[in-house]
C-alpha cells in the first residue's frame, strides 16, 4: 500500500470520527433542549397554545414511560419550530433569569420570561401591622400572578402563527445608566435580524412624579416582513393585588379598575363589588389603572388603546389578597408601525404627585383616581381642604393637631351661617305664639289656604324668612360631605398615629369582640363611639331649639335624637378613625358655638326688632307679586269649595 493511500485513509477516518463526535454533540444538545422543554411544559403548559402531536410509527410503537414522554416532547418541540421557527422555539426553552432595578422610591423586579415586570415594591410605604411591627414594604401585586403579554401573528412559510411574548424568554442586555436614568433592554429574536424589543427606563430624579413613572417602549425591529396581515396587536395585562390595609371591606370598597377616555377631564371605573365585574370598552382609552385604596398600577398608552376588556374578581377575606385584575387591550398596527410608546405609573394615590404626572406636558388627570367626590364636593376638597391640609403639614408634625386646626378653620368659615341660622330659629320661636293664634283662628281644613296666607303675611311683617334656619345648614353640607370623601382617601393619614389610634386612615379598635355583630363588626372603635355620643348631644340641643319654634319637628325626635347617632355608629365603626375624629371635633365645636351664640343673642332685642319691622311693614303697599299670589290663593280656595259643594 503506497504512502498516498495510507494518508488518504487516515484523513477519511479522521473525518468520519469528527462527524461522529459532531453528531454526538448535536444529539446531546438536542436532548438538553428536549429536557428543558419538558420542564417548561410542566410549568407553563396553560400559557402555551396546544399543539397536537403527530402520530408516527415511532411514537405509536413507543411504550408508556420516560422514553415515550421524551419522544412526545421532541415531537412537540419540532412542531413548535415548524409553527414559529427554530429561533422562537429555542426561546421557549431558554433558561429564565431575573433582574432587579431600584431608585429612591421603587424596587422593580423583571423576569426574562415575557420580558415583563413581575414585582414592584414601594420603599416609602409599609403594609398594615400592629404598632411597632409595621416593617414589611408595600408590594403592588403578587409576582406569581403578574402577566404582561403582547399577542401578534407572524408568517412562517405559508402559515400564520400566533406569538404570545409571555411564552418566551427574552435576551437581557446589561443595565445601562445615563445620569439619573437606568435603561433595561430585553429582546426576543424572532428570525434573523427580526426581533421584538422592550425598553424600560427608570429614573432617579428625586421628583416623585418622575420616579414613580416607568417609561416603556416596544420596538418591532425589522418585523414588518415577518408580520402577518393584521390590523391590531393585542395586550394582556393582569395581576392580583395584596391586602395592604387593616380592614378588608373598607379597602375593597376603594379597589377597582379605572380608565380614562382621551382628552377627558374625568375618569370612569367598573365600580365596586364583593364579587366580580367586567366591562367591554369599544372606544379609545388613554390609560387603564388597577386602583387600590392608596396605591395604583396604571398602564398608559401615549398614543391610546383602540379598545379594552376590563374585569376584576374579588378575593375572599383573610386570604391576604383583594382583587384579581385583568385588562385586555389592542393597539392599531399596519406595515409602517415600528413600535409603541407606553408608560407605567407604579406608586401611591397621592394628589400632589398624581397631579404632576404628564404625558409630554399634557395632563393625564391621574389625580382623579383619588375619590374626592363629584361636583361641588370635589371642588371643596381640591381648592380648600387639600391646600389647607398641605400648608399645615409643613409646620405641624402631628396629624391629630392638623385635623383639630382644620376643624376649627372650617367652623370659623361657616360661623356666620351658624349665627344666622340660630337667629332665624330664635325669631321663629318668638313668633310661635302668634302663629298658634292663627291656627286657632282658622282651625278648619277648608281654611288652610287662609291660614297659610295669614302666616306668610305675619312672617313678612316681622322680617322672618321661614327657610332662614335651613338654608345655612344646607350651605354647610358640601363641606361635611367633602370631609367624608377626603379622609378615607387621604394617603397622608396612612401610618399616622394619634392617641390610641395606630393608623388614622383605618379604624381604631380598643376591644376585639369574639363574635361579629351584623352591620357593626367584630371590634369597638372608640373614636366612632365618641362621635356617636357627641352627635346625640348635638342633636338633643338642636332639637330643643327647633321643636319649640317648629311644631312639625316634634315628630322627628326619635329619628333625629336617637336613631341617627345609632346609625352613624354602625356605619362609621369600620371607617377611617381620622374621619370619626374630625366629626367628633366638629360636633363638639358646634355644641360650644351654639351655647356661645345663645349667651350672646338677647331674645328681647330680637323681639323688639321684629315688632319694629311689623310696625314699619304694616302699612306698606303690597307688591304686585304678593297681590297676584293672594289672588291665586283665593281662586284655588274658591275652586276647592265649589268641588266640595
Amino acid at each position: 500500500m503506497d504512502k498516498k493511500t495510507i494518508i488518504g485513509g487516515v484523513v477519511v477516518a479522521l473525518v468520519f470520527v469528527g462527524f461522529l463526535v459532531f453528531n454526538a454533540n448535536q444529539q446531546k444538545k438536542y436532548q438538553e433542549q428536549v429536557r428543558k422543554y419538558q420542564e417548561y411544559l410542566a410549568s407553563q403548559q396553560p400559557a402555551m397554545p396546544a399543539v397536537p402531536p403527530r402520530m408516527t410509527a415511532d411514537s405509536t410503537a413507543a411504550s408508556p414511560g420516560a422514553g415515550s414522554v421524551q419522544a412526545d416532547s421532541a415531537v412537540l418541540l419540532r412542531q413548535q419550530a415548524d409553527m414559529v421557527g427554530e429561533t422562537l422555539a429555542g426561546a421557549a426553552v431558554r433558561e429564565e433569569s431575573g433582574l432587579t432595578v431600584e431608585n429612591d422610591v421603587l424596587r422593580i423586579d423583571f423576569s426574562s420570561r415575557g420580558g415583563q415586570i413581575v414585582g414592584v415594591t414601594l420603599k416609602d410605604y409599609t403594609r398594615y401591622a400592629p404598632r411597632g411591627e409595621r416593617t414589611e414594604p408595600v408590594q403592588l401585586f403578587d409576582p406569581a400572578t403578574a402577566r404582561f403579554n403582547l399577542s401578534l401573528y407572524i408568517r412562517n412559510g405559508l402559515n400564520n402563527s400566533q406569538v404570545n411574548t409571555s411564552d418566551y424568554v427574552f435576551e437581557v442586555d446589561p443595565v445601562r445608566r445615563d445620569g439619573d436614568m437606568q435603561t433595561v433592554v430585553m429582546r426576543l429574536p424572532v428570525d434573523g435580524d427580526a426581533a421584538i424589543e422592550y425598553e424600560y427606563r427608570i429614573y432617579d430624579s428625586e421628583a416623585p412624579e418622575r420616579d414613580y413613572l416607568v417609561d416603556f417602549d416596544v420596538r418591532l425591529r425589522n418585523m414588518a416582513p415577518r408580520m402577518a396581515n393584521q390590523t391590531s396587536v393585542g395586550i394582556d395585562w393582569r395581576n392580583r393585588s395584596y391586602q395592604n390595609e387593616r380592614g378588608f371591606q373598607n379597602e375593597n370598597m376603594y379597589t377597582t379598575v379605572s380608565y380614562r377616555f382621551p382628552g377627558e377631564s374625568s375618569i370612569e371605573d367598573l365600580g365596586t363589588s364583593e364579587a366580580e365585574k367586567s366591562k367591554k370598552v369599544s372606544t379609545s382609552l388613554n390609560w387603564v389603572a388597577f386602583k387600590q385604596q392608596f396605591f395604583s398600577s396604571v398602564f398608559i398608552a401615549r398614543d391610546n388603546f383602540s379598545n379594552a376588556d376590563l374585569s376584576f374578581d374579588t378575593a375572599k377575606p383573610e386570604t391576604g389578597y383583594i382583587k384579581d385584575f385583568a385588562a385586555s387591550m389592542t393597539v392599531p398596527y399596519n406595515g409602517q408601525v415600528e413600535g409603541y410608546r407606553f408608560a407605567f405609573y407604579l406608586g401611591p394615590n397621592k394628589y400632589a404627585i398624581l397631579k404632576k404626572v404628564t404625558d409630554d406636558g399634557q395632563p393625564l388627570v391621574l389625580e382623579r383616581l383619588i375619590p374626592l367626590g363629584w361636583g361641588i364636593f370635589g371642588w371643596v376638597n381640591r381648592w380648600f381642604v387639600i391646600p389647607v391640609f398641605d400648608f399645615l403639614r409643613q409646620y405641624i408634625a402631628s396629624f391629630g393637631l392638623i385635623i383639630l386646626i382644620l376643624a376649627i378653620l372650617v367652623k370659623l368659615v361657616i360661623s356666620p351661617l351658624t349665627y344666622k341660622s340660630y337667629v332665624s330659629m330664635a325669631k321663629m320661636r318668638l313668633i310661635k305664639p302668634q302663629v298658634d293664634e292663627l291656627n286657632k283662628k282658622y282651625p278648619k281644613q277648608e281654611d288652610a289656604m287662609k291660614r297659610q296666607q295669614a302666616t306668610m303675611e305675619l312672617y313678612k311683617k316681622a322680617g322672618i324668612n321661614p327657610m332662614g334656619g335651613c338654608i345655612p345648614m344646607l350651605i354647610q353640607m358640601p363641606i361635611i360631605i367633602a370631609m367624608f370623601r377626603f379622609f378615607p382617601a387621604s394617603i397622608e393619614l396612612r401610618d399616622q398615629s394619634f392617641l390610641w389610634a395606630g393608623d388614622l386612615s383605618s379604624y381604631d379598635s380598643i376591644l376585639q369582640l369574639p363574635f361579629k355583630i351584623p352591620f357593626y363588626g367584630d371590634h369597638v372603635s372608640l373614636f366612632a363611639l365618641l362621635m356617636a355620643v357627641s352627635l346625640f348631644a348635638f342633636s338633643y340641643i338642636n332639637y330643643q331649639q327647633t321643636a319649640s319654634s317648629q311644631p312639625q319637628m316634634a315628630g322627628m325626635k326619635f329619628m333625629m335624637v336617637y336613631m341617627m347617632p345609632v346609625m352613624m355608629l354602625l356605619w362609621f365603626n369600620s371607617y377611617s378613625s381620622g374621619l370619626c375624629y374630625y366629626y367628633l371635633l366638629a360636633n363638639l365645636l358646634t355644641i360650644g358655638q351654639t351655647l356661645l351664640i345663645r349667651r350672646m343673642v338677647d331674645d328681647e332685642k330680637i323681639h323688639a326688632v321684629m315688632q319694629a319691622n311689623a310696625a314699619k311693614n304694616g302699612n306698606r303697599k303690597k307688591s304686585k307679586f304678593a297681590q297676584r299670589y293672594e289672588e291665586m290663593m283665593r281662586q284655588q280656595e274658591a275652586q276647592q269649595r265649589g268641588k266640595r259643594k
